[in-house]
């Protein structure tokens, strides 16, 4: 099994589901358990795919996977501010700014595979 937590990808995207526990935390009943559990469950999910990415040799699937993932944590992201669910603009500013970073990684994971194959 390969190492993993060298990975800046995987550091972000743990740094990712620290925040999403922090600040589910502050929540209303209603959005902790709706939108909250989906947030911490999905960035749970992007973690464990990089981790498979890691470990295997056609990267190339599971990265696309991943790809898609994060576009749907954007999504609740952005689902969570319309709704106010977040204390605050920073909260949203900080969580897009972190699924961002983890997408320009996992875009350019991606790109050098084309480049290996070429």
């Amino acid at each position: 099994m390969a190492k993993y937590e060298h990975l800046p990808i995987y550091k972000k995207a743990f740094e990712l589901n620290v925040y999403f526990e922090t600040i589910v935390r502050g929540f209303s009943r209603y959005h902790k358990y709706s939108l909250g559990t989906e947030l911490r469950t999905s960035a749970r999910d992007a973690v464990q795919l990089i981790i498979r990415a890691n470990n295997t040799r056609d990267k190339n699937p599971i990265l696309l996977e991943l790809r898609e993932h994060l576009e749907k944590i954007k999504l609740t992201i952005r689902l969570c501010k319309e709704v106010k669910a977040f204390n605050n603009f920073n909260s949203f500013q900080v969580a897009f700014n972190l699924v961002s970073d983890i997408s320009r990684q996992n875009e350019g994971w991606l790109k050098s595979l084309r480049l290996k194959k070429q």
